[in-house]
């Protein structure tokens, strides 16, 4: 038990450190960002990020989060950068230099050829004296007391605070773009989050059967057609194909405690009425939030006339991989 406590006094001691160091960078934002911000928004090259040991592994990641949102970003090895990288560096690039304490002997022969070639150099650092703070044309300073390790030595405190500057950057970015989520979707056409953005429902419903019966159809048609479907759901149409409503599952067993005469038994009699309908050409995840919204797995597909189209099921969107 006591084992137990350390370690959750161990873990919230590490979001404390760590929390009020972000709030502290937080505070203290100013026109420095906003000058990074309007130099990187009117940019014709790209963010070239740079840095070292963990500051490295960060910068790939603001570059990632950059290229995701429509800024033009490509990550360079601080000290692979003195051995032949440097080439990619071009005429119009900005040179975004991460390092906590801004005194790295890669960074002190990286910065003065980089002057050279005339790019501008922003610095992320931690140390207000130190040679980037200095030698950089535009400075975010971001202040830390501690790492969060006991021995003040493992890099956690300073790599959470460049992170989430950098997520900072990326969205005030994109607010500054009018980046939209069609925007978003170019850049990510694969995976969950571009299926989110760009598959319709009439990408899905397609491939299932289209079970209906009219609203003088008896049992035998109804549970036909559900079978057939395979989905535990009949649409009951009109002569115009406009749906009038749905007999599930859960209808047939309600009918079965009410009466065990199934004679005379026909669509309109069981079906539940105004069902959940979406249109061919919606987006699937609206499909997924009405279904959350409403809590039903299944919806009942119509074109823009209204008429039946087909249903598009839960099941669906999880094998599509939507949610």
């Amino acid at each position: 038990m006591k084992s137990n406590i350390k370690i959750i006094e161990s873990a919230s001691l590490t979001f404390s450190i760590e929390i009020e160091s972000l709030l502290k960078v937080k505070k203290q934002l100013g026109n420095d960002f906003v000058q990074v911000v309007e130099c990187l928004s009117q940019l014709d090259g790209r963010v070239v990020i740079t840095g070292l040991g963990k500051s490295a592994i960060i910068a790939q990641k603001i570059v990632a989060t950059l290229n995701s949102t429509g800024t033009p970003a490509m990550f360079m090895h601080a000290a692979d950068a003195v051995h032949g990288d440097l080439g990619m560096l071009k005429k119009g690039d900005v040179l975004l230099c991460l390092s906590k304490s801004g005194n790295t002997s890669e960074l002190k022969v990286l910065i003065p050829l980089v002057k050279q070639f005339g790019n501008q150099i922003i610095g992320m650092t931690s140390n207000e004296d130190s040679f980037l703070a200095r030698e950089a044309d535009i400075v975010l300073y971001l202040p830390i007391e501690r790492e969060a390790d006991p021995n003040n030595l493992a890099p956690t405190t300073s790599t959470t605070v460049q992170l989430v500057m950098g997520d900072a950057l990326a969205i005030c970015l994109l607010a500054n773009k009018g980046f939209t989520p069609n925007d978003f979707s170019k850049f990510h056409p694969g995976g969950s989050i571009g299926k989110q953005l760009y598959m319709k429902v009439s990408d899905i419903y397609i491939r299932n059967d289209q079970p209906y019966v009219s609203e003088k159809d008896n049992l035998k048609k109804i549970i036909i057609s559900m079978t057939s479907g395979r989905l535990g759901i009949t649409v009951v149409i009109n002569d115009e194909k406009i749906p009038k409503g749905v007999v599930t599952d859960g209808d047939l067993r309600r009918m079965l405690e009410k009466t065990t005469d199934l004679d005379g038994i026909f669509a309109e009699d069981i079906m539940s009425l105004s069902p959940r309908t979406i249109n061919r050409n919606a987006l699937a995840m609206e499909a997924l939030n009405m279904m959350r919204d409403n809590e039903i797995s299944q919806l009942v597909v119509v074109g823009d006339e209204g008429a039946y189209m087909g249903i598009v099921h839960l099941h669906d969107l999880v094998a599509e991989g939507i949610i």
